[in-house]
């Protein structure tokens, strides 16, 4: 069986992919969080690599913390950028693949329309910064990459549907912000691209998030309906919100390089979220 190293497995991309694999006669995961392997420290990285000898490694480890990577952003770094490039470096020298997931941050949020993978780059805070680092990392020294920018995931742990069912327990009225808008991506849907690409040789940058957009408000709106809840959603300018760190206006991702070289297609937001609240 083929190795595949999941940095991050318990978030909530690396539980995805440990389902989407599951019972698989191909694929044996090889599941590591920071307790078992910490991709800041370069030795730690390459031992284990060569003890593995993995066909694949998928990097779901992250630092997405937003408020906390502005006052952390060093250590932001290490996680994000120096963790990729160490993961490259190692992927490089035992000629595995690397599966590498980055961020609808690494732009400036002031687009006018979908952002395709050929967009110039602006990044506004420290997580899309170190994010972005981390992307040239990955080129730089990985020879078999796929970076795949997501947004807006949810799935299996912390997320803002399960806070916002949450909040509809106790509160009859939320206030959420009307004017940031995105595509709500199911962390199941983004584990099934990359079970997609990784049998490939189809390298390189790809937008790999849901189908359609909506606001935050929209979004809360959706998750209520399925829900059944009856409180209602009050919908906000993100100032009025005020937020510690400004969030980007505009996060909507076209998944142009799936369009152009494959015949993947992600699952629309709204039959996504049906799915993952049918489950919940």
């Amino acid at each position: 069986m083929k190795k595949i190293i999941v940095t991050g497995c318990n978030g909530q991309l690396g539980r995805a992919v440990n389902l989407t694999y599951a019972g698989s006669t191909a694929y044996e995961l090889i599941n590591t969080d920071v307790g078992e392997l910490d991709i800041t420290k370069i030795d730690d990285v390459m031992e284990f690599a060569r003890d593995v000898k993995p066909y694949a490694i998928i990097n779901c480890a992250a630092y997405t913390a937003v408020e906390a990577c502005e006052t952390e952003e060093d250590l932001a770094f290490r996680i994000n950028a120096i963790g990729a490039r160490n993961l490259s470096i190692a992927a490089n020298e035992t000629g595995a693949k690397l599966m590498h997931i980055s961020t609808d941050y690494v732009f400036d949020g002031n687009g006018t329309r979908p952002y395709r993978e050929t967009d110039p780059t602006g990044p506004q805070g420290a997580y899309g910064r170190t994010k972005l680092a981390g992307e040239k990392f990955v080129k730089e020294f990985s020879d078999r990459h796929f970076i795949l920018r997501t947004a807006w995931l949810y799935g299996d742990g912390k997320n803002f549907v399960k806070t916002m069912l949450r909040l509809s327990e106790t509160n009859d009225k939320v206030r959420v912000v009307r004017d940031q808008v995105g595509s709500p991506t199911s962390a199941a849907e983004l584990a099934k691209a990359v079970a997609y690409l990784l049998p490939t040789e189809n390298y390189g940058l790809f937008h790999a998030t849901c189908e359609g957009d909506c606001s935050w408000a929209q979004f809360t709106e959706e998750i209520f309906r399925l829900a059944g809840k009856k409180t209602t959603v009050e919908a906000i300018t993100s100032e009025e919100y005020g937020a510690a760190v400004k969030r980007p206006a505009y996060s909507i991702l076209e998944n142009y390089m799936f369009k152009m070289t494959t015949d993947f297609m992600f699952a629309d937001w709204h039959d996504a979220i049906a799915e993952y609240m049918a489950a919940v």
